[in-house]
């Protein structure tokens, strides 16, 4: 089994692409943060939320990846070196900018970036310095379980059975049998993409079997149905109106794609260099959109709205990278070191 599956590096940065030109073609002047309207693009970048739904079926099958064969403490290591760094580094950077140039766009408080910091600002209802980071509170809570995994053992049938009942329980959340604050846990608006995308993996580990061919089409009819009314309140939100056969097609291909993955079909498109392209992904999704919305309202009339779109973007690559190279690749070893179990002195007898 081949140690990295670059094509994913390719599609984590295609996904976090489409939810920049969500943001600055769309959400942004939609939403009323940004003067700059891209009417004839919003068409389509309307549809670049959808990005996320792919970002969650991406770490489905990569985090229980990552997880496989490791004791808890070394998964929840490697999740914090993976997550802090960059997190803590967005979060300086667009609160800096909030403070200097955000007036009567954003606002940040002292005490809303100290809970930030920790990830868990949700527990306690304070608000995201950054709008994008309702997703990783999905995320942290998806790794609490694959660390449930991790502490009782990974095999694939206890991780297949795990699977199961989570979906069921997703189900019956839906269905209203259970209390509304087991969502909380179950994440029934999501959870399909997270079970998808870990029993690609254990297709792409194991190869193919029954419950496998079974239980990813139960997911991706329900990712299906979920996916239409959350576009639904979407465009409740921005008053517009969502496709339900547009939705439901790049639903259904997404799943595709990472079948396609998971069956190695796509292994000639596995180019090393896409690691880098991976790299960026993460900082890039950080660092965007606030950040973004504020540099489209200050300068937003003063430079044409293409060479301002791509110029942009152009600037936020540039600084994911420097993220990527100048704190996430020097820390992570450090940040390895120091959170390594120590090891007890031998005593000779």
């Amino acid at each position: 089994m081949r140690n990295r599956l670059y094509e994913l590096d390719g599609l984590r940065l295609l996904a976090a692409l489409c939810v920049v030109f969500f943001h600055y073609t769309f959400s942004g002047w939609a939403g009323g943060h940004s003067p700059v309207v891209f009417q004839a693009e919003s068409v389509w970048s309307k549809y670049g939320y959808l990005g996320v739904d792919l970002f969650f079926m991406i770490s489905g099958f990569v985090v229980l990846m990552s997880a496989w064969g490791r004791s808890p403490r070394e998964f929840a290591v490697s999740r914090a070196i993976r997550l802090y760094p960059a997190y803590w580094v967005g979060i300086a950077v667009t609160t800096l900018v909030t403070v200097t140039l955000g007036a009567g766009v954003f606002s940040v408080s002292f005490g809303q970036v100290l809970a930030n910091l920790t990830m868990f600002q949700a527990v306690p209802d304070v608000a995201n310095v950054d709008v994008v980071y309702w997703t990783l509170w999905a995320e942290m809570r998806f790794y609490l379980l694959i660390l449930v995994f991790a502490w009782i053992g990974m095999t694939r049938g206890r991780v297949l059975a795990g699977l199961w009942a989570w979906l069921g329980l997703t189900l019956a959340v839906e269905a209203g049998v259970l209390p509304p604050v087991i969502d909380l846990v179950v994440q029934s608006e999501f959870a399909h993409y997270f079970i998808a995308g870990m029993a690609l993996f254990m297709l792409y580990k194991f190869g193919p079997s029954k419950q496998v061919l079974v239980l990813v089409p139960l997911c991706l009819g329900n990712a299906v149905y979920r996916a239409i009314g959350y576009a639904a309140a979407v465009g409740e939100r921005y008053s517009v109106e969502y496709s339900p056969v547009v939705v439901a097609l790049v639903v259904m291909a997404l799943f595709a794609v990472m079948t396609l993955v998971a069956l190695r079909v796509t292994a000639p498109l596995a180019l090393p260099w896409l690691a880098t392209a991976g790299a960026l992904t993460y900082p890039l999704y950080l660092l965007h959109a606030h950040v973004g919305f504020i540099v489209f309202d200050r300068i937003g009339g003063a430079v044409d709205k293409y060479v301002l779109l791509f110029g942009l973007i152009a600037v936020m690559c540039a600084a994911a990278y420097a993220v990527h190279r100048f704190v996430e690749r020097p820390l992570a070893p450090a940040l390895k070191r120091l959170m390594a179990p120590r090891r007890q002195p031998s005593v000779l007898v």
